[in-house]
């Protein structure tokens, strides 16, 4: 047995030794008796949604491949804060003016405490369930639009220019591209802010500013015919653990993203579990539960540490602002040259 196979085969043990550690943490409280989940949290990682093909086996990185993915993002970091190169001569008229340089892409500096080889531990394979037959996961690009249908469900890129509608929800500053619910984390600004008192809690986003409250006081879900585009969640305590359960997602959103060029299936048929625990003075555990018979073949569960964080900033996103119109009238004034031959 090599040591890729002993990794998988300690898998289990290893998570049931890191949660019994956090079972016997015991959590600053609030007034009110309860955990103290308040302040910033940091969800940046390098441990990736789902296991890579090529770790099918294994569960666990060994030590030297931690070694290495620290390595890697040590150079990523030194590099996006190299000096740039001085440009002095003006881009031609009509060129691709590009986006963002690694400098704003923030993934995180290591992989999840634990050393997993993906955020998913449910199913075992650490890989999303098969799609129901039906199902197709739907696939755009950041780099070019690709033909797709309305509505739009993925976060980033669009499928044509013809209207605010062929775009991706983060593009219309609708919902952030890793605000989710549930988290995902993916490019920068990767940071919650919660709040408490006995009755809800408030879990702010720094992407998108997005901003979800939560009752605790078991009060009835919203009517069915009541659709969110972050959904409409309850909350309650489970011993030390909060969770929050949500449902009436809007149509519009997808049951999951597993990227922000991805979407699978409609938020319509979404039911989302998700727990909070502390497990340490820096650390609060993150796992959802994602079910949705009409999507996947069988629930999902993702496992997330998030670390405490420094700060949050504004991230000025809103629907409607000029960056949208700017990008539609581009379209517009492309199509007027394409007719004209220029």
């Amino acid at each position: 047995m090599n040591i890729r196979h002993i990794a998988a085969a300690l898998g289990p043990l290893v998570m049931g030794v890191s949660l019994a550690g956090a079972q016997s943490f015991e959590p600053p409280r609030t007034a009110d008796g309860k955990p103290d989940l308040q302040g910033v949290w940091d969800f940046r990682t390098l441990t990736p949604l789902q296991r890579p093909e090529n770790q099918a086996d294994q569960a666990v990185l060994t030590a030297e491949e931690v070694a290495e993915l620290d390595a890697q993002s040590a150079a990523s970091e030194a590099a996006a804060f190299a000096p740039s190169e001085v440009r002095n001569e003006p881009l031609p008229v009509g060129g691709d003016v590009g986006a963002y340089n690694s400098y704003w892409v923030d993934q995180g500096a290591s992989v999840v405490d634990d050393q997993r080889t993906s955020l998913i531990v449910d199913p075992p394979t650490g890989r999303l369930p098969e799609l129901q037959p039906g199902i197709e996961l739907a696939v755009l690009s950041l780099g070019e639009d690709l033909p797709g249908t309305r509505p739009v469900r993925v976060r980033a890129a669009g499928i044509a220019a013809d209207s605010w509608h062929d775009r991706g929800l983060s593009e219309r500053c609708l919902l952030g591209f890793n605000s989710g619910p549930p988290i995902v984390p993916a490019g920068y600004n990767q940071n919650i802010q919660i709040f408490q008192t006995p009755d809800h809690v408030a879990i702010l986003h720094e992407m998108v500013h997005d901003a979800r409250i939560v009752p605790l006081d078991r009060r009835m879900h919203l009517p069915e015919n009541v659709r969110q585009w972050m959904g409409d969640s309850r909350g309650y305590w489970d011993g030390d653990t909060l969770v929050v359960e949500t449902r009436s997602f809007t149509d519009k959103t997808a049951s999951f993203n597993p990227s922000v060029v991805t979407a699978a299936g409609t938020g319509a048929t979404l039911r989302l579990t998700e727990r909070f625990r502390r497990v340490g003075d820096d650390t609060l555990l993150y796992e959802y539960t994602v079910d949705d018979a009409s999507t996947f073949t069988q629930p999902f569960t993702a496992a997330l540490p998030m670390k405490r964080g420094d700060a949050m900033f504004e991230y000025a996103c809103h629907e409607g602002n000029y960056g949208l119109p700017n990008m539609l009238a581009g379209a517009r004034v492309a199509e007027a040259a394409a007719t004209s031959g220029q």
